[in-house]
């Protein structure tokens, strides 16, 4: 048997973030203030509004870097489910959000309110990048722990904190590898009631690399043993190929869910020209 696999909910984002084309290996993106052009290795097919990419603000190109009118230092801001983030170009090619993960947001709140009594929802998210999910987990109710390797975008996701008033919610930030520090938890008898993972394709990692396809079981394991017993679990991964019942069976393996609790959503936005974007899997359990 099989997880379930969900109608790709609509990214409800506001009119400010939204996916304006996508093609020829290549997405258009609206961030408020900044039409964005950047690679997206999932957009292979032909471009649907060619007049639109000419009004781009920001450009990046492998290799060469950012370009354009907009100036590639100058944070700005934007709302994303009443939450407001700050941006800025990366070296990487990013600019600090992926909209693609609002569409799970409601699901998480929806959890943290289910198990809300006298003591907070405690929830783990890893690579958790800028901050959007420990923002509305917090808001929600939640304790969260933040955990991302990069010291950079922890220092990010606190300034995003603050802009948003929660600065002062139960929020531990950590910079730190994802594995050792969940391996450290488990030895301090630590549990948790939901998990936010969303591993990258390769990463560094304490005495080596990260992979996804040979290091997530282990990572899964390893938080399984800090769950409580109807803990919730979002598993997003981005990277090209994965099959997405491995990864609800991985899930399924690790947590000890039967295939009718796991739920399986592609990561897809929807662009103003009718093209689509796919971006990868979602699992959902709890």
């Amino acid at each position: 048997m099989m997880a379930r696999m969900d109608a790709q909910p609509r990214t409800l984002l506001p009119t400010e973030v939204r996916l304006v084309d996508a093609g020829d290996g290549r997405r258009l993106e609206r961030f408020g203030a900044r039409l964005v052009d950047r690679p997206a290795q999932g957009a292979v097919s032909p471009r649907r509004d060619a007049a639109a990419w000419e009004a781009a603000d920001l450009r990046f190109l492998a290799g060469r870097g950012w370009s354009g009118p907009a100036g590639h230092e100058a944070p700005w801001s934007v709302a994303v489910h009443g939450l407001t983030l700050e941006l800025r170009p990366t070296s990487s090619g990013g600019v600090g959000l992926y909209p693609e993960h609002a569409a799970n947001l409601a699901w998480l709140e929806g959890r943290i309110h289910a198990r809300a009594g006298e003591d907070a929802p405690a929830v783990l998210n890893l690579f958790a990048h800028t901050g959007l999910a420990t923002l509305a987990c917090a808001r929600a109710g939640a304790s969260v722990t933040h955990v991302d390797a990069a010291r950079s975008s922890v220092a990010w996701a606190r300034r995003n904190a603050e802009l948003n008033e929660l600065a002062e919610r139960p929020i531990r930030w950590i910079s730190d590898d994802a594995q050792g520090f969940v391996d450290r938890e488990a030895r301090r008898g630590r549990r948790y009631d939901g998990f936010v993972i969303d591993p990258p394709t390769f990463g560094r990692a304490v005495g080596g690399r990260w992979a996804i396809r040979g290091d997530l079981p282990r990572l899964l394991a390893s938080c399984a043993a800090l769950a409580t017993d109807d803990a919730f679990v979002l598993l997003t991964a981005h990277s090209t190929g994965l099959d997405p019942t491995e990864l609800a069976q991985a899930v399924g393996g690790a947590f000890g869910t039967s295939p009718g609790e796991r739920v399986t959503r592609r990561l897809q936005l929807d662009a103003d020209s009718g093209a689509t974007l796919d971006l990868g899997w979602a699992v959902l359990v709890g």
